[in-house]
């Protein structure tokens, strides 16, 4: 395929390492447009009834915030975020890293209020999700706020996509977010301007620190995989939370702690 964002060299490095940084993948007016969607998404301008919920769930000490705000398919209720930059751009840059058949199986959003400081716990990707034959996939995380060690930016461990999905359990409420033993002296931090992203493998470890800072931490994630992957995954019924929101038992058996 002809490559238009991506060096072989930074190909090479997403291949052997599980991640890789992409700079400025949308431009700094982008930026204000995605922040005023989002921000009708937390202010339930946009209500998404069970599409919403506490990821930080039984992890988070206060009772009156959510812990970690995630909305699943946000794309479902503005229908034009698939036609606009982040969507194009990340589907692309997907394609150069895990094939030309690469399409969206799902967007959400992941925000970390100001002072919530809860934790993302360690995980794979791919404990969430059914046991898929072709293993190919790419999750974008775009920074739509500066993310930072201290706001939680993300953390990856180099080259665990190359190993074996570590056994998960439940981090905190039945439901809610999975963790896997694994520490930060294992991984590395990527800090990160708004509009700049990572992408990532869907067994590469990693995990966030909570937001302990007094402004906002708001992420816009995309996980692509081949086509025929989505398809194998919705005739069996498992849609990321399109119509089954909450339902985050572990797909797999051999994934289990």
């Amino acid at each position: 395929m002809n490559k238009k964002y991506l060096s072989d060299e930074q190909i090479a490095f997403f291949n052997a390492n599980g991640y890789l940084t992409v700079k400025d993948i949308i431009t700094p007016d982008e930026i204000e447009h995605y922040k005023d969607i989002y921000n009708d998404f937390l202010s339930k301008k946009i209500d998404v009834g069970a599409n919403r919920s506490d990821l930080g769930d039984g992890l988070g000490k206060s009772k009156t915030k959510e812990s970690i705000t995630q909305i699943m398919w946000p794309s479902d209720f503005v229908k034009e975020l698939i036609d606009m930059p982040f969507h194009q751009r990340a589907l692309a840059i997907s394609r150069e890293l895990i094939g030309d058949d690469a399409e969206m199986d799902f967007d959400m959003l992941i925000n970390k209020a100001p002072n919530t400081n809860t934790i993302t716990p360690w995980h794979q990707d791919e404990a969430y999700w059914l046991n898929v034959p072709d293993k190919r996939a790419a999750s974008c995380w775009l920074a739509l706020d500066e993310a930072t060690v201290d706001n939680g930016c993300m953390w990856f461990v180099p080259g665990s996509n190359l190993k074996e999905v570590r056994p998960h359990r439940f981090a905190g409420k039945e439901g809610g977010a999975l963790t896997c033993d694994a520490t930060e002296n294992e991984g590395v931090y990527i800090e990160l301007k708004p509009g700049s992203c990572t992408f990532h493998q869907g067994r590469t470890l990693h995990y966030s620190r909570g937001n302990s800072t007094h402004t906002e931490r708001r992420a816009f994630i995309l996980n692509f995989r081949p086509a025929e992957m989505i398809k194998y995954e919705r005739e069996r019924g498992f849609d990321h939370g399109r119509n089954n929101a909450g339902d985050r038992k572990l797909k797999n058996d051999d994934f289990k702690d």
